[in-house]
């Protein structure tokens, strides 16, 4: 590896001539990326239906495709799934990334060709890789292994030719030899499903690796960062792993988290956002610790946009890079090379910069609370969190929100069940300091919650260690990727929290 290593870091600063080229000319990027999906699945079953050969401009190609949804796209990935080919794509789908990003009873299974896997999902990577060594030109970090936390690595069969698991196991399977050697634990620990077996035998192996970056989900990596503690009796993780350099994260808002990270790591280090997902891998820092993600036009993806206002109308208008505006939100409909046309994804994005084009995941389509005109996103509430944090010395692992409905004689309020790493010396002084600081994020809850006249003080539950993840494990979701909705503008999940922990036994 220390011949490799090297290596692979004088290629990835060779690349640094192409990503200049989409970074700077992101509208012809796109209009190209679109031209070439529809070329390619021009006879397919899907572009045969909506008549793709005669579609010449993009106003052409969002007359002729609706803005769809997984169910609408689901007939043919269950036919594509049980062998036939040529109906989403024009090459031949063999893998499946079995979606985790809702903690809902039913799958999605996203088709994943050959070209989203080279030309989107590792061209993504190996762009992240030579951004990295652009901004860190003296950076050691392939000097070592970089220790992934995926989510569970099983592969499925489907039939004889198809296959299907979470994306990074699908990234893993169709990944280099030489992959492997660069990363941490080996593949057999790697596949485990047992988070709680998976996290101890993945400290015990890694433990004495020279592990030079992480990437993972945050809760789980601070789970595994203070066995190791417990393990070596070492007060930070830099003194386990001195060369550590880098912290890749994505999926949840990394804003609760930082704080805990700067502490158990005793050092600073660099850390590096990524919007990557089983649809596809859309954007990360191009210069790691500054805001806003760059937005990757070039890697088979293209991109319109919904504002929030077309959302649940029968016929939603979108629009290209060239007409969004800084800091209004955004749901993301993308068309890809993997056959997925005019797919709602569910996230919703707010750019922060147009030269280049930057974005922040603002939250879910679905993760809000609006219950009474407040308009609260997961921004807001992860912002206000960790605010509250800040001003009363606690610490937040996980948490939910749901809106209290009106009653007879009552106003409306928020309800949040929070799950502390520390505890607030006063629940009651933190809880003042959260509707504080949503109120001087977001100008909608500021209105409703003036003189109580429509929102009340939220109520906040304190909830006991691991509530949480048992929830998760009830729903068969614990680990990886799946993660506690943050806000819901129902109370079913809040609910199911609640009686869950209600129906514990105590001691």
């Amino acid at each position: 590896m220390a011949l490799l290593s090297p290596a692979i870091s004088s290629l990835a600063r060779m690349r640094q001539w192409r990503i200049e080229a989409w970074r700077e000319h992101p509208l012809d990027s796109q209009r190209e990326v679109i031209q070439n999906l529809v070329t390619s699945a021009q006879y397919t079953e899907f572009g045969r239906k909506h008549n793709f050969t005669n579609i010449y401009n993009i106003r052409d190609f969002k007359k002729a495709v609706p803005i769809c949804e997984y169910d609408d796209l689901k007939p043919y990935i269950e036919r594509m799934m049980q062998g036939e080919q040529n109906l989403l794509w024009n090459s031949p789908v063999y893998w499946f990334a079995k979606s985790s990003g809702t903690t809902s009873d039913k799958s999605k299974f996203i088709p994943v060709s050959e070209e989203s896997l080279e030309d989107c999902h590792y061209k993504a990577a190996k762009d992240v890789l030579t951004m990295y060594y652009a901004s860190h030109p003296e950076s050691k970090m392939l000097t070592g292994k970089g220790l992934v936390l995926g989510g569970s690595h099983t592969i499925n069969p489907v039939n004889n030719e198809a296959q299907y698991g979470d994306l990074s196991a699908v990234l893993l399977q169709n990944s280099p030899f030489w992959g492997h050697w660069l990363r941490t634990p080996d593949l057999e620990i790697a596949l485990m499903d047992k988070w709680e077996d998976k996290l101890e035998k993945m400290a015990r192996q890694t433990v004495n690796e020279h592990v030079t970056s992480i990437s993972g989900v945050p809760t789980w990596t601070l789970i595994l960062f203070r066995r190791l503690l417990e393990m070596t009796g070492k007060q930070s993780i830099s003194e386990v792993w001195p060369d550590l350099e880098l912290y890749m994260h994505g999926g949840v808002s990394f804003t609760p988290y930082r704080e805990q990270f700067q502490n158990i790591i005793g050092k600073p280090i660099n850390y590096l956002e990524t919007y990557n997902a089983s649809e596809g891998f859309f954007a990360a820092n191009d210069v790691p610790g500054e805001a806003g993600m760059l937005l990757f036009t070039d890697h088979g993806i293209f991109l319109e946009f919904m504002p929030m206002s077309e959302h649940g109308k029968p016929n939603p208008q979108t629009i290209g890079l060239k007409d969004v505006e800084l800091n209004a939100n955004y749901a993301i409909v993308i068309s890809t090379n993997g056959g997925l046309w005019r797919y709602l994804l569910g996230d919703t994005i707010r750019f922060v910069s147009k030269d280049p084009y930057k974005i922040v995941v603002s939250g879910r389509v679905k993760h809000y609370i609006n219950a009474f005109g407040e308009e609260v996103i997961v921004d807001n509430s992860d912002k206000a969190i960790s605010i509250a944090c800040h001003k009363t010395g606690a610490v937040v692992n996980d948490y939910t929100a749901a809106p209290i409905y009106f009653s007879e004689g009552h106003n409306g309020a928020h309800e949040w069940l929070i799950e502390f790493e520390k505890q607030p010396e006063s629940l009651a002084a933190f809880t003042a300091e959260l509707d504080a600081a949503l109120q001087s994020i977001n100008s909608d809850y500021e209105a409703k919650r003036y003189k109580n006249i429509a929102l009340s003080l939220p109520q906040i539950h304190n909830m006991p260690k691991g509530s949480f993840n048992n929830w998760l494990q009830q729903k068969d979701k614990l680990g990886g990727q799946h993660k506690v909705p943050r806000l819901s503008n129902e109370r079913n999940y809040l609910e199911e929290i609640l009686q869950l922990q209600a129906a514990k036994p105590t001691l």
